[in-house]
């Protein structure tokens, strides 16, 4: 099972989820934690191959797709008897909570998708496909700093950056090769969540300089009629670590509106 921590508020309080993005693990939460648990009871959970999910079994497990790796965030909550839950991601972790909600929505009460991928633009589909084609080629960590670079490419931007690069060092070779390969595969999955709008509560919590992902989001919101979208000015695309005051309030705000029995 995948390593979790968790920090209770009360018995009748609602669950709040977080999931992280490929790279980083739960400690990139830490500007959440203490604003969240004064409301809810939180969850965080690191990925397979993050954190401290590097056990063995998560090491040689070969199959990756986000169906596999949604069912591993499942199972904790089914470990930890938790009905359904608020669901927090950010950046790829966005794409892991909407492929859970898609298949088991009387799971989840509401998602906030902060950094949300939902298209990848031109700039992006070539960049996957350069790096797919050269990561058995070129030391992982250098392509990923290239990654940084391109998402987060203001000086602003330098704590994000620098935090998912140090968080990306502790990863494997081979784990950032599969990760890799999983998010070059994603588009028709990408493509089917921009089409259907989920019914889920959804708030979109995205930086004005998000340049990459901005744009498809602004236009998913027209179609989605559960979906609403709050922009943060002078912030890049890690909005829960730019702009952690403003993150917290928006987030907590939106679940506090969802009227919904505790679980």
């Amino acid at each position: 099972m995948l390593h979790y921590s968790i920090y209770a508020h009360s018995e009748d309080a609602n669950w709040v989820t977080f999931v992280h993005g490929a790279g980083g693990n739960s400690s990139i939460w830490y500007k959440q934690l203490r604003a969240f648990k004064e409301n809810f009871n939180v969850l965080l959970i690191d990925l397979r191959g993050h954190g401290k999910s590097k056990k063995p079994i998560y090491e040689n497990l070969k199959k990756y797709s986000f169906k596999v790796i949604g069912d591993e965030v499942i199972e904790v909550l089914d470990h930890l008897k938790i009905k359904s839950s608020h669901f927090v991601g950010i950046s790829l972790g966005t794409i892991i909570i909407r492929e859970i909600t898609e298949r088991f929505p009387e799971r989840t009460r509401s998602m906030v998708l902060g950094g949300a991928v939902m298209k990848l633009n031109m700039k992006g589909q070539i960049l996957m496909r350069i790096g797919d084609t050269l990561k058995s080629v070129i030391p992982y960590l250098i392509l990923y700093k290239i990654l940084a670079f391109v998402i987060l490419p203001r000086k602003s931007h330098r704590e994000s950056r620098n935090l998912f690069i140090n968080e990306a060092k502790k990863l494997y070779q081979k784990e950032f090769k599969r990760w890799f390969s999983l998010v070059a595969e994603v588009t028709p999955l990408l493509s089917f969540f921009r089409t259907k709008d989920s019914g889920i509560p959804t708030l979109y919590i995205m930086g004005e300089e998000d340049h990459m992902f901005l744009p498809s989001i602004r236009q998913l919101i027209l179609n989605h009629k559960s979906a609403e979208l709050f922009v943060i000015s002078n912030c890049g695309h890690v909005v829960n670590v730019e702009q952690p005051e403003i993150f917290n309030n928006e987030a907590i705000q939106f679940m506090k509106r969802i009227v919904s029995p505790s679980a």
